[in-house]
């Protein structure tokens, strides 16, 4: 059975400001305005991260989901909290992780799967300056061996 997946947002920032260790998949509960806005790409997730209540339930925060254009008084508001869908092994599994010193819960993409809206989110400890130019210096290191390639 072939998964019909649609991306509508990633957090770059995510994979350049910590190492990412374990990456989850989790449903979303939204309002309806909010999954039509979602379908219209107007949703933004680069300063959101999860937070885990009492090992009970996962919270996706500061996530922006534009006000559907077409909404009337009923729409959403913005950047409310939204409940993640989990198994609650796994609610349970991030909330072990996130009580360790500099572990931290962050979304890495948001996509539509099947006409879902799911969000990837990634257990990540946090990285250092130094972890950030060496990252810096890799990858300007790959492009001038690319350049040499091209080049020749």
């Amino acid at each position: 059975m072939a998964e019909n997946i649609k991306i509508v947002a990633t957090n770059r920032k995510a994979g350049f400001e910590y190492f990412l260790q374990e990456k989850f998949e989790a449903g979303l509960a939204l309002l309806g305005t909010e999954i039509k806005s979602i379908r219209a790409g107007q949703v933004s997730i680069a300063e959101s991260y999860v937070d885990v209540e009492n090992a009970g339930s996962a919270w996706l925060i500061e996530a922006h989901i534009a006000p559907y254009e077409q909404g009337s008084r009923f729409n959403h508001e913005p950047r409310r909290k939204r409940r993640l869908l989990l198994h609650k092994k796994q609610i349970r599994e991030l909330w072990v992780a996130v009580r360790q010193k500099g572990m931290t819960i962050v979304p890495t993409r948001l996509y539509l799967k099947d006409g879902r809206a799911k969000i990837e989110i990634a257990i990540a400890r946090g990285k250092k300056a130094y972890d950030k130019r060496a990252a810096i210096a890799k990858r300007d290191e790959a492009r001038m061996k690319e350049r040499e390639v091209r080049v020749r």
